[in-house]
């Protein structure tokens, strides 16, 4: 299972919409998260807006914290999608099983054993967390919590029998044109990510929908292309991935 948790405040301002990128994402199988760190005010309002967009184009869910609450919720939203998505394939397959019945229809001792199974699955299907964090300049106080969230979501994968793997991306890079920059490759290894953060410059454009796009590329390719060709190809996607979105 793929996951990409987005942490932001919202109010993207460069390059292809975010919620096209997470439409995007969902139909190459990642679901997208966001977790948002707003402000109060006009700005905040618009960027819960957007925050609830992209989550759910992305097939996932969405939630505004406050700085001490993001440890917990990143971590609750993890396991609920998790759960959902073994969810949706039983449901599938029970469908195809019963045909016009439900999950409902069947015996309560074999609706348990349904359940049972979800649970069993949820705790050992492998699973990818491609942690996404918004680094533009307003983000800058929250900037330390989300490093102490980060570290927390990785002990709670590794309390998961299966196997789980956690990558780090922020936006924007460094350069014009550098969406995002990998800052952890996909590790097991909760120790890699001390003194990560620090590493972090906090800039003040916020390209939200690139960045998804750098790390679906990543998902399916391993890399992230940082150049002008790629930035062309998003302008086409850009007008493609309007059919997703309704």
């Amino acid at each position: 299972m793929k996951q990409i948790l987005l942490i932001t405040d919202g109010c993207s301002n460069v390059g292809v919409s975010p919620v096209l990128a997470a439409a995007h994402a969902l139909k190459e199988g990642i679901t997208v998260n966001v977790v948002g760190v707003i402000d109060y005010g006009t700005i905040g309002e618009l960027g819960s807006i957007e925050i609830a967009e992209i989550a759910k184009a992305g097939g996932g869910i969405s939630r505004v914290v406050g700085t001490p609450q993001l440890a917990q919720t990143m971590q609750m939203m993890t396991r609920k999608t998790v759960v959902q998505t073994i969810q949706h394939a039983v449901h599938k397959e029970l469908t195809h099983i019963l045909g016009d019945g439900s999950l409902e229809d069947l015996p309560p001792h074999q609706r348990a054993q349904v359940v049972e199974v979800v649970d069993e699955l949820s705790e050992t299907s492998p699973l990818q967390v491609a942690l996404l964090i918004d680094a533009s300049a307003s983000m800058k106080p929250k900037l330390r919590s989300v490093e102490d969230a980060a570290r927390d979501l990785m002990l709670s994968l590794q309390a998961r029998q299966g196997t789980s793997q956690l990558a780090v991306f922020h936006y924007p890079g460094r350069h014009s044109g550098e969406e995002a920059v990998l800052d952890l490759d996909w590790t097991e290894d909760i120790s890699r990510i001390h003194s990560l953060f620090g590493r972090i410059q906090m800039k003040g454009a916020t390209p939200t929908g690139p960045a998804i796009f750098k790390v679906i590329d990543f998902y399916q390719y391993g890399t992230l292309n940082n150049n002008q060709a790629w930035n062309e190809e998003m302008m086409k996607r850009e007008g493609i991935l309007g059919d997703y979105v309704v």
